[in-house]
């Protein structure tokens, strides 16, 4: 079974070409265009990582990842946060809501794709 990978973003560009190279690798890609909707789909599928885009309507990234650091079932997956606002202090915001990482964009899908196998391991 191939590992799970939710990509959360409002803007379609980047939920389809993050969508198209992680299954181009073999992961299971799920998306979700606001974080209530991402919420909902890390509660019923349980995705191995997860892309979360820091703005985004209905519930932001922040608030997405401290109601997953709370959730014991969600505690530790592992978040990456992605953002168009590279300023130091959202970087720390992002790391005090919970987040592994933070990844600025625009940012090379091949380095993505790279730490992806870094965490997750080659897909199945």
């Amino acid at each position: 079974m191939p590992k799970t990978i939710l990509v959360a973003d409002d803007e379609p560009y980047v939920l389809r070409s993050l969508e198209f190279i992680l299954k181009k690798e073999g992961y299971r890609v799920l998306t979700a265009i606001d974080g209530q909707e991402a919420l909902e789909k890390i509660q019923e599928e349980r995705p191995d990582l997860v892309f979360l885009d820091i703005q985004m309507p209905r519930m932001d990234g922040n608030t997405v990842c401290q109601n997953l650091r709370r959730d014991p079932a969600t505690r530790d997956l592992h978040i990456i946060m992605i953002t168009a606002k590279g300023q130091e202090a959202d970087r720390l915001q992002a790391l005090e809501s919970g987040a592994d990482e933070f990844v600025t964009k625009p940012y090379s899908p091949r380095k993505l794709v790279d730490r992806v196998r870094e965490i997750l391991g080659p897909s199945a």
